[in-house]
């Protein structure tokens, strides 16, 4: 098993875990629940260590690719700054969700307020995860790529042509 396999396995946990966390966590927040709360918390740590892990195999998942045919280093550099912007807000978010637990264990009277940050953060986290996983989705799916659809209607266009 090799960086771009485990990049695999786990770069869609940061996504998935950050979205169902929101949720979770906008639903804690309604019912006013701590226990669901706690588990949107939770959800947005793992994440958080899934977005280290990635970040640990994307430099050899990168190698891996990046002289295949119709992969050029423009696309995996774009993807892999908008993967840093949305690591930082999620070891942001896990840090947050680690204080939004202590609060909640210990009955804090700022554990409401760190529900509504960690919600907000969250929130960036999830426009981030849909970016980053376009990007890093439009790497090897090339039928994904902006102006993919023009250019295979020219390109059947051609053929009627010719």
């Amino acid at each position: 098993m090799n960086d771009a396999h485990l990049h695999l396995l786990v770069n869609h946990f940061p996504i998935i875990g950050t979205i169902f966390g929101l949720g979770i966590l906008v639903a804690g927040i309604v019912l006013k629940n701590n226990v669901v709360k706690n588990v949107a918390y939770l959800l947005f740590v793992v994440a958080a260590v899934a977005a280290a892990v990635s970040m640990g195999t994307g430099e050899g998942a990168e190698e891996a690719v990046e002289e295949m045919p119709n992969i050029g280093k423009q696309i995996i550099h774009e993807h892999e700054e908008m993967a840093e912007k949305l690591a930082l807000v999620l070891y942001v978010l896990g840090a947050v969700s680690l204080l939004g637990l202590y609060t909640n264990i210990k009955k804090h009277s700022k554990a409401n307020m760190i529900s509504y940050l960690a919600a907000l953060i969250a929130l960036v986290g999830v426009f981030l995860a849909k970016e980053t996983g376009t990007s890093g989705g439009e790497i090897r799916h090339t039928e994904i790529r902006s102006g993919a659809a023009v250019q295979n209607n020219n390109e059947a266009g051609e053929e009627e042509h010719d």
